[in-house]
């Protein structure tokens, strides 16, 4: 299929992006961040989305430039051990880990709506739809898709974030100037951790073939910025719940501002992020292992046999799931392990290969001003990972403290990024 050549085209695909990160997950951590802190946390949507630029303009340009997916490379760097095998299934088991969640957020949308009516019937539909669109879909037909929904999604999160009464001053402080209130560090990290997210780097990478740069880059740019806006949107909104925060709160609040049309409002953007979400995991899914492991190989292309069980095991295990109506959670706090780790380590080999003759021409590799905006985000993603890491384990065994746990993450993050930085220094391609 050829690449759509206008500019809205181009954001329009790569609102892929967009809907992968912007599920369940993101609506509640964002709304729950704006009913607890008000506007103060919105510069972590900031720094988030200019990282999730950053980043996934790095993994598309290997494949814009050098035709390799972030797969192919790490598949060819790596070599037969077992580090690709590794990374491949950790992201396979966060995309599984998800879906369940994925297919209750948008069930939790279409209840708001329509009331609670025979759920497990509602999770069966979701699961069938977006198992249809991946079935009989091509890629690229599924990613326009998805932007138009992001795009309803964004207008109707716009409406709700509109009948707050913060002024456009507090917003614009909150935006730009880092602060964490009291209590407010997780819901930094979780904000950070839904925004940029290891599986959308395979995903956008796996998507950006036969684009040219600077096609990539404007609408890759204009679709994560409007996913950006979409997240502050919910915490603004989310600003309006008093008391403890649920979707029928916040649906609730918006349904005394505006009438039961607010309530729907609210009710139907929930449902296109699950939904877009639960298309976005299984294809992300299928999508690494098919350029990590399955690379030249009979029966991972788009619709082949291992590329169709990849996404089709990952959406039977958030329906099973989902249809018992609990989320898998020791498996999401293995996958929160995994991903606390896995995003600083899939950003410091982006970085490394970005700066690599064997990967890229020198004309496109990074100067050293982008080495140190790289450097300055690993550092940031490898804290917040190795602190979220850390809460992880201690919650699989039933810590629920955090004490201490900010140390260890400081020492080993700039411990990391300095070691990053000293290769880059040995290769001459160092910010400095």
């Amino acid at each position: 299929m050829k690449y759509l050549p206008t500019r809205l085209g181009s954001v329009l695909f790569w609102s892929v992006i967009s809907a992968a990160f912007i599920g369940p997950g993101t609506v509640t951590t964002a709304a729950a961040a704006g009913g607890a802190h008000g506007p103060q946390l919105l510069w972590a949507l900031t720094f988030a989305t200019f990282g999730c630029i950053y980043w996934q303009e790095l993994a598309a340009r290997l494949q814009v430039v050098a035709g390799l997916s972030l797969g192919h490379a790490l598949a060819s760097w790596a070599g037969a051990g077992w580090a690709k095998h590794g990374v491949a299934w950790a992201v396979v088991l966060g995309c599984a880990a998800y879906q369940a969640g994925n297919l209750l957020g948008a069930v939790a949308g279409l209840e708001l709506v329509l009331g609670p009516r025979f759920p497990w019937i509602l999770v069966a539909g979701v699961g069938l739809a977006a198992t249809g669109l991946l079935w009989w879909g091509h890629p690229q037909r599924v990613a326009q898709l998805l932007g138009l929904l992001v795009a309803a999604m964004g207008l109707m999160f716009a409406l709700a974030a509109a009948q707050t009464p913060w002024p456009l001053v507090a917003c614009l402080q909150g935006a730009v100037w880092p602060q964490v209130p009291p209590g407010g560090w997780l819901l930094v990290v979780g904000l950070v951790g839904t925004t940029i997210v290891p599986y959308n780097l395979f995903l956008g990478s796996g998507l950006g073939q036969g684009q040219s740069l600077t096609q990539m880059r404007f609408g890759l740019a204009g679709a994560v910025l409007i996913g950006g806006l979409i997240s502050a949107a919910i915490l603004l909104a989310g600003t309006l719940v008093t008391g403890p925060f649920s979707y029928a709160a916040v649906a609730e609040a918006l349904r005394a501002r505006l009438g039961p049309w607010g309530a729907a409002l609210f009710g139907w953007g929930l449902f296109a992020a699950g939904f877009t979400s639960a298309i976005t995991a299984p294809l992300a899914a299928a999508i690494t292992l098919k350029t990590t492991l399955g690379a030249n190989t009979p029966g991972w292309e788009a619709n082949g046999r291992y590329y169709r069980a990849t996404w089709l095991g990952v959406m039977l295990f958030g329906l099973a799931f989902g249809l018992a109506g609990v989320r898998p959670i020791p498996v999401i706090l293995l996958a929160q392990a995994a991903n606390g780790l896995l995003l600083p380590l899939v950003c410091s080999l982006l970085l490394w290969l970005a700066n690599r003759d064997q990967w890229l021409p020198p004309a496109h590799q990074n100067g050293r001003l982008a080495n140190w905006v790289g450097l300055g985000m690993v550092w940031v993603t490898a804290l917040l990972g190795l602190r979220s890491l850390g809460k992880a384990l201690l919650a699989s065994v039933g810590v629920a403290t955090e004490e201490g746990l900010l140390l260890p993450a400081l020492l080993l993050a700039t411990g990391l990024t300095a070691g990053l930085a000293w290769q880059l220094y040995r290769h001459k391609k160092a910010p400095g």
